[in-house]
């Protein structure tokens, strides 16, 4: 995959949000010609994702230098084969817990021994992404809908899950006030065939940096 690859549904997405929403129409040009990004390959970007978790972000790069430093190659394309081939108490001197050793060895045996359905993944409908990304210890729903927006870059994915979203749709939609999942489900039928873009622009309302994974 290129350096960065951005999603060419993005202009008809961001006509259509600002049509049917009034807060879309407000918040999208705040931000110019920024953009969703792809960058990796789908083992590496779930790699991170399971050293990344309940850790800063400054932490999760530092481990996951010293993690790739064990690795020979490029550090956005580590094989998941070499992964397997490294001893678990060598994967921990990078500052890895003895648990998301186990996950990071897990996801390497689901992609090398074919268990995930990479080629195919093109042709499938999110759900069933999600359901063979769930199968893998240490990524739960949230990962699996994080990496259909920022690695697949699947248009339609609301993360009812995330935090930010929820909070951005308070803050954007009922004026602070705390908001239900239901509530935030209600506001995203409006913003259906591009519910990612639209939480997209919601986690630029709450912080301008864009997110990449």
């Amino acid at each position: 995959m290129p350096k960065s690859v951005t999603p060419e549904y993005w202009d008809d997405a961001c006509k259509h949000l600002a049509r049917r929403d009034r807060v879309m129409r407000k918040l999208i040009p705040q931000f110019g010609e920024a953009r969703l990004q792809s960058r990796g390959d789908a083992f590496t970007t779930l790699a991170r994702s399971i050293v990344g978790q309940q850790i800063s972000v400054k932490a999760a790069q530092a481990v996951w230098d010293r993690f790739a430093d064990l690795m020979s190659g490029p550090t956005n394309r580590i094989p998941p084969a070499q992964v397997l081939e490294v001893p678990p108490e060598t994967l921990r001197t990078a500052g890895l817990s003895a648990r998301k050793v186990e996950y990071l060895r897990d996801l390497a045996s689901h992609f090398a021994s074919g268990a995930v359905h990479v080629r195919q993944w093109s042709s499938m409908e999110d759900e069933a992404i999600i359901e063979e990304l769930v199968a893998i210890r240490g990524i739960g729903r949230w990962t699996a809908e994080m990496f259909l927006i920022f690695h697949l870059m699947r248009p339609n994915v609301m993360p009812l899950d995330d935090i930010g979203l929820l909070k951005g749709i308070s803050v954007n939609y009922f004026s602070g006030e705390p908001v239900s999942r239901a509530e935030a489900r209600e506001v995203g039928e409006a913003w259906a065939p591009f519910r990612s873009v639209a939480t997209w622009y919601i986690w630029r309302s709450l912080d301008p940096l864009p997110v990449e994974y």
